[in-house]
């Protein structure tokens, strides 16, 4: 429900298409009814004290309810019934968490995985665990995991593509022969192509010779290990074909993870990717013990300039505010599970770059995408000072305490 928190204090109708029935609400003493309408019924609730102000807030809950459930009864589930099996290329902790989510929703769903390592796949089809990044989970008996790209993609009905970026192309490649062409590809990968600058968008169709590949990319705020443990999680997928983001929404929206749809891939993608750079300078931040406040100004002035470059190539403003935007920036910047963050913050600490990432596991797209961030910015003339200097900083031409430094003294400028 909408509110105007203005004297008379009314209380709109939200967005008419999916609401009804429609209450209108008013809570001034003394107040006269808003105008008739045959769909909506007027209430006259008197905002005398606590007691009112409860009931207001109630009958606003319901509304909600009775909205959300009159969707719910409109969705539609013939997507996942006619599904009978979905290939994950990579055998990662996300596209682990992704093929045991999907696994959930369907138990005669066959999910294949298509991974590298012998070991991985011996431990999943015969443990049901993936060794090397969830060792204590248990994945669902209908997950089986193949090193035979012929064998995981012959007669998949979605491919869900969780490569790391930089090693995309020459993967694909090497399988596009068992490929159909009419099967979707859902990218769960982030960043830029170092040398060419392209985004997983321009790499699939490229690397797979079929400009027509269909096409979905979901992000958002979302840890693996959370994601694993079935915590509630939100994200986005989006893609120019509206009817395959809303297919891709019917395949994984659960009781545990809401699927939103968008049309803006640049704007996903283009977030996605710039937001590990920024986790890497906001990393440094805390290795500094340079305080919230430094924090706060740090992350206020990367969003900005995700916002500036994203713009410029096309994306629209409310993606870079939404979930693939703010809402992953938040996780990734302030929270202890992300890799580019750790980067970060052991980089703040004086460790050299080589050293961490000769001890990780995974792998910290940020680090990567961090000089093809700088490289697109001068292609679309935009100034980023924050993800410059972290490009500067991996590149071992500045060490942290110099960037903060240079940052600090740039000239004073209006805010845009």
């Amino acid at each position: 429900m909408t509110c105007l928190l203005e004297p008379p204090f009314r209380c709109l109708p939200p967005f008419q298409p999916f609401s009804p029935p429609r209450f209108r609400c008013y809570a001034a003493p003394g107040a006269q009814p808003l105008p008739s309408d045959p769909d909506t019924e007027t209430l006259v609730l008197p905002l005398d004290g606590p007691k009112e102000r409860r009931e207001i807030v109630r009958l606003a809950w319901e509304k909600l309810v009775r909205w959300s459930r009159s969707l719910q009864s409109r969705a539609k589930t013939d997507v996942l019934e006619r599904t009978n099996k979905i290939v994950v290329l990579g055998g990662g902790s996300f596209g682990t968490a992704i093929a045991a989510h999907v696994a959930t929703r369907k138990s005669p769903l066959e999910v294949n995985m298509l991974v590298r390592d012998p070991q991985v796949c011996r431990s999943i089809n015969e443990e049901h665990h993936n060794c090397k990044y969830f060792p204590q989970h248990e994945l669902p008996k209908n997950v089986i995991a193949t090193t035979d790209a012929k064998a995981a993609l012959l007669g998949a009905d979605f491919c869900f593509h969780a490569v790391p970026v930089q090693f995309s192309s020459s993967f694909l490649e090497e399988i596009a022969n068992y490929v159909d062409p009419g099967l979707p590809f859902i990218s769960l990968s982030k960043g830029l192509e170092l040398n060419t600058l392209r985004t997983m968008s321009q790499i699939i169709p490229k690397a797979l010779k079929n400009p027509r590949q269909p096409y979905v990319v979901l992000s958002g705020p979302s840890f693996a290990l959370e994601l694993m443990n079935k915590l509630p999680t939100a994200l986005v997928v989006a893609s120019k074909d509206q009817k395959i983001a809303n297919s891709v929404q019917q395949l994984m929206a659960s009781k545990n993870l809401r699927i939103n749809t968008s049309s803006d891939v640049t704007g996903v993608e283009i977030a996605g990717a710039l937001k590990n750079v920024l986790a890497i300078a906001a990393g440094i931040v805390e290795g500094l013990n340079l305080g919230n406040n430094s924090m706060a100004a740090l992350v206020s002035q990367g969003c900005s300039e995700i916002r500036w470059l994203a713009t410029k190539m096309g994306a629209k403003s409310t993606t870079l505010t939404g979930l693939s935007g703010t809402g992953d920036v938040m996780l990734t910047c302030f929270v202890s599970l992300s890799r580019n963050r750790t980067v970060g913050v052991r980089l703040g600490s004086g460790e050299k770059l080589d050293d961490i990432l000769s001890s990780m596991n995974q792998v910290a797209e940020g680090v990567a995408t961090a000089g093809a961030v700088i490289a697109l910015a001068q292609k679309y003339n935009v100034k980023m000072p924050v993800l410059t200097a972290v490009a500067r900083i991996i590149d071992n031409e500045l060490t942290p305490t110099k960037a903060v430094f240079e940052l600090m003294n740039l000239p004073q400028v209006e805010e845009v």
